[in-house]
């Protein structure tokens, strides 16, 4: 088996660290990839960090994955040595069931194979982005358009589709009016495709310290979410607010903001159980709801929207020795707005 350099987490405590893995054998339906840029999602840190349980270590985080085509198997069809590819949170799925049929591959009925943290049907663990290359099934394997750069492209395949699903879904589009609350490394993203979108966009955020950027990313309005005024201002205006904080939030404040027939959905995951009255619901028959990810289809389609309307993440990049450090620095929400590893420095 092909061994390869990579960091991983080898306990919930300790710093991650540089070690070697071994990838499996080219199959005939698998895509060999030279990584050459790997995203830090926060779904990352929780996962090193045992913050969800379940954690098998040592594990190799990283799911929003971009390089190039390095060798493909004898059977492969959609791609070919040289092209621009990437690979978000999964990297298998039955595809028998009802949902892998109708393009929810994350929603796969025998359980999706995560592309860390998981295990191959075989049985065989998976490990991500964070490392030199990737087996990955041809089907699991996106096309990166020319027109979006490798690093800005790598955060698309989670934060990108994470976004681009709901907003799509929900009807985001000329004549709504929509919400991102949180402007971080989902968020950012989210203003942007909302715009493009056509939609009329707000952010939420905690105060208006990234108010410059947000209008540069296509947000119409900024709020600052501990103004006292902010809520009373904007009862009961948006069609859609998709939220993107990862901490419990008080939700019947953030409901109170939706039109007739409104839908909150949640993107990002606390630690605590949600908590909201039910009058929040039952007044302006207002939603709450929840989205993971999108298909690879969907995912497909996502880059090449963002190509098409020059979208990428705004990124700060890093070498692969500077990865303790950007774990800190996201929790603190230092970060503007998605660290992306430079894996030509784990040579």
């Amino acid at each position: 088996m092909p061994t390869v350099n990579a960091v991983a987490a080898v306990s919930a405590t300790e710093p991650l660290v540089r070690t070697t893995i071994e990838r499996r054998e080219l199959g005939p339906h698998d895509v060999l990839i030279d990584i050459a840029f790997a995203g830090i999602c926060h779904s990352d840190i929780h996962t090193a960090r045992d913050e969800w349980g379940g954690t098998s270590y040592p594990v190799v985080p990283g799911h929003e994955i971009a390089g190039t085509v390095a060798a493909v198997g004898s059977e492969v069809t959609l791609h070919k040595v040289g092209d621009r590819v990437g690979v978000g949170c999964f990297v298998n799925s039955c595809g028998e069931c009802a949902a892998c049929k109708d393009g929810y591959e994350q929603f796969c009925a025998k359980g999706v194979v995560s592309t860390y943290n998981s295990a191959e049907y075989t049985g065989e663990p998976t490990h991500g982005g964070y490392s030199q290359q990737v087996v990955v099934t041809e089907k699991f394997v996106v096309r990166i358009p020319d027109g979006i750069e490798l690093d800005q492209a790598a955060p698309l395949l989670c934060a990108g589709i994470t976004l681009y699903s709901p907003l799509k879904h929900w009807g985001a589009g000329p004549g709504k009016k929509v919400a991102v609350l949180g402007m971080g490394g989902l968020g950012h993203i989210g203003v942007k495709i909302a715009h493009a979108l056509g939609a009329e966009v707000t952010v939420l955020s905690q105060s208006l310290s990234k108010e410059a950027d947000g209008k540069k990313f296509g947000a119409d309005h900024y709020y600052a979410t501990s103004d006292k005024n902010t809520f009373s201002e904007l009862a009961g205006q948006f069609d859609l607010i998709v939220n993107t904080v990862s901490v419990n939030l008080p939700l019947d404040k953030y409901l109170s903001l939706l039109a007739i027939n409104g839908t909150l959905v949640e993107l990002g995951v606390p630690e605590h159980p949600l908590e909201i009255r039910a009058f929040s619901l039952l007044t302006n028959r207002r939603s709450i709801a929840g989205s993971l990810v999108g298909g690879i289809a969907e995912t497909q389609e996502m880059l090449d929207f963002c190509a098409e309307h020059h979208i990428g993440a705004e990124i700060e990049t890093i070498t692969a020795d500077q990865v303790n450090e950007a774990y800190d620095r996201v929790v603190k929400s230092d970060v503007k707005y998605r660290f992306v590893i430079d894996i030509a420095s784990l040579a």
